[in-house]
């Protein structure tokens, strides 16, 4: 396993690691680690889909099934509203 040693890093932070690792009833070293696995969950695993795929994906286990994607919206154009008339 790969070790990693991190300086100058602020008492404050410190601190707030501390208290979140006793809070999670975890070492403070322990503590890191699962902040660095949970920052590196979705790095490499982009699936290119746009945000109603993506959107949809988020949603599925939540009521939407397969099929009933959100439909991509691309090529529109917006017209900005003139509020000074």
């Amino acid at each position: 396993m790969a070790q990693l040693l991190v300086r100058n890093l602020e008492n404050n932070v410190k601190a707030k690691l501390q208290c979140r690792a006793k809070r999670n009833g975890r070492s403070m070293e322990e503590e890191v680690r699962e902040i660095l696995r949970d920052a590196t969950k979705s790095e490499g695993k982009h699936k290119g889909g746009g945000l109603g795929t993506e959107i949809s994906t988020l949603f599925r286990e939540h009521g939407l099934k397969q099929g009933e994607e959100i439909p991509e919206l691309r090529d529109i154009r917006v017209e900005i509203p003139d509020f000074d008339e």
